[in-house]
């Protein structure tokens, strides 16, 4: 994309560079408005814990609808077809549920201000330290997909140079987190959500003008791409073709379970919205006030993809100059005047700066808290690390324009963000999930579930997936499937270990596992020692049936 700048380019003029120069100043202004607001850490990391629901809810959903996802869902939309809403409707409402009603009063009642520090309280300070690492490497690089993103589209449609583009946005993104903290984050996504959605919804509506209405796109689309191009399930029995290149199993066990949930329940730039409410309640419902909306951006970003792949009905293919990724450029040029034009390019700044701004905001919680204040310089007072938080932000954002360059090597940057996350996000969640369930589990079996579903996930992608070992059809059905390996790698792993190494005291679980009670939490139900989670037998057959069952359908 880097090369379409000429093909790509927008006529842009005075009225679009005026609104996007109002939106610049309105987000500087909300910086320093909140900047009355910082007095202490807490206030900076975690907005002093006082923000309401509606608030925390749409900068959650808002954190999450950056420029990849936008760009990407857009091209996965062309490149897959309707299939696109597997990622919403199966991947990511009922894990953001699950998060809300189950994970949440294990998170907000412990008090931890990041999710590397649960893992500190559950298990010991070695799975703490490799579980922060881990996650601050995958927000830089998540950050920097973002950088990556914001400065192709301005190059193609404004015709800046990408280092403008980088430097520019990159400022003000530190500018506006350095000043105000997370607070100014927050309030600034819930304006950008709203920015967005002027965005898109002139570009569906408008595009599927251009090609006729949705009759008229479908039969194209039909005509072209066969009738599974426009259902979400049609072709995924095992051993059938589809456009996305997995089949059921996968799509629900990988997608659904694996990736959803890993994602949604353990990624700190998603659950730092959550934490920063002003209560328990409020913590619980931000999720579930996220989910409403998200069950609907699905159209918003599927359709233009859709659109874009009659438009150009060879995009992203070897006889197109037109990547997937270049779905909502190419449209934007096509289908907007001037007025819209600027609102359009403001909104795809906007998702730019949530995304990366959720990443950058959560890789100074986590190095700040989690890596400095307890492993380098312990025990100083609360303006130190104030003071070094801001420090260790402009060291995010420029570390984030290093790792920016990496997601060049990616015609869809959404295939690429799903295979950092089945890397990072699943294994922190088998984690996760057995240790909050299983009394019995270790505090050594932590590090090492870690260590081997990352270790697994990337064996299957590099290796069983890349040099062909096993053939899967599409990069994405591999992600799904080094999800599936991964998660089963780290909880049989985690059995194996605990089963030889001594169980944390039951003293120190109290509130920390699903079954027991701290002071002001509620009675939990009764249940019987007999529970299905508290067998170890059960957990680790349970991981290699799993392991087994996600290569199985590519082998028939």
């Amino acid at each position: 994309m880097q090369y379409l700048a000429d093909g790509l380019r927008l006529p842009t003029n005075g009225l679009d560079y005026t609104i996007l120069a109002i939106y610049f100043v309105v987000v500087l202004g909300i910086g320093f408005a909140a900047r009355a607001s910082v007095k202490t850490s807490l206030d900076f990391f975690l907005s002093g814990r006082s923000l309401p629901a509606w608030v925390t809810g749409l900068a959650f959903v808002a954190a999450n609808l950056g420029a990849t996802e936008i760009l990407g869902m857009a091209a996965t939309g062309a490149q897959y077809g309707v299939a696109v809403v597997h990622w919403y409707w199966i991947g990511a409402i009922p894990a953001m549920v699950f998060l809300g009603l189950v994970m949440m009063p294990f998170y907000y009642r412990s008090k931890v201000r990041s999710v590397p520090e649960f893992l500190l309280q559950r298990f010991d300070k070695s799975a703490h330290l490799l579980s922060s690492a881990l996650f601050a490497f995958a927000a830089i690089l998540i950050a920097g997909v973002n950088l990556y993103a914001l400065s192709i589209v301005v190059e193609a449609l404004l015709g800046w140079p990408q280092w403008v583009a980088i430097v520019v946005a990159g400022l003000f993104v530190l500018a506006y987190i350095t000043v105000g903290g997370l607070s100014s984050a927050i309030y600034n996504e819930v304006l950008q959500f709203f920015v967005i959605l002027a965005a898109l919804i002139p570009l569906v509506v408008l595009g599927l003008k251009r090609v006729g209405g949705w009759g008229a796109l479908s039969d194209s689309l039909e005509s072209a791409h066969g009738h599974n191009y426009l259902t979400a399930w049609g072709g995924t029995g095992i051993g059938q073709a589809n456009p996305l290149g997995a089949n059921w199993l996968t799509i629900i066990l990988g997608l659904g379970f694996v990736l959803s949930f890993g994602y949604w329940t353990t990624n700190f730039a998603e659950v730092q919205r959550a934490l920063s409410a002003k209560n328990l309640s409020a913590a619980q419902r931000t999720p579930l006030i996220a989910a409403f909306p998200k069950m609907f951006i699905v159209f918003l970003v599927m359709i233009p993809g859709l659109v874009a792949a009659v438009l150009v009905p060879k995009i992203g293919t070897p006889g197109s100059d037109l990547t997937y990724n270049d779905a909502i450029p190419y449209l934007m040029q096509e289908l907007l005047p001037n007025g819209v034009l600027g609102i359009a390019v403001t909104g795809l700044l906007a998702a730019f700066m949530a995304g990366m701004a959720a990443n950058v905001s959560s890789f100074n919680t986590v190095f700040t808290y989690d890596i400095w204040a307890k492993y380098v310089r312990k025990d100083r007072p609360d303006a130190y690390y104030l003071r070094f938080g801001r420090l260790i932000t402009a060291v995010g954002v420029l570390a984030s324009i290093g790792t920016a360059f990496i997601a060049s090597s990616f015609s869809n940057i959404m295939g690429y963000l799903q295979t950092l996350f089945s890397f990072f996000n699943v294994p922190m969640f088998v984690v996760f999930v057995i240790g909050m369930f299983w009394k019995r589990a270790s505090m050594k079996s932590g590090v090492w579930g870690l260590l081997a579903g990352t270790t697994a996930a990337m064996l299957n992608y590099f290796w069983i997936y890349k040099q062909g070992v096993i053939s899967i059809p599409t990069d994405q059905g591999a992600n799904f499937v080094s999800a599936i390996v991964g998660f089963a790698a780290g909880a049989l792993v985690m059995v194996v270990v605990t089963l030889f190494t001594e169980p944390k005291p039951e003293a120190e679980l109290a509130g920390l596992v699903y079954g027991t009670t701290a002071p002001g939490l509620e009675e939990p139900p009764a249940e019987g020692d007999d529970a299905w989670y508290r067998k170890p037998a059960l957990l680790g057959w349970g991981a290699v049936v799993l392991a087994a069952l996600c290569y199985l359908p590519y082998s028939l």
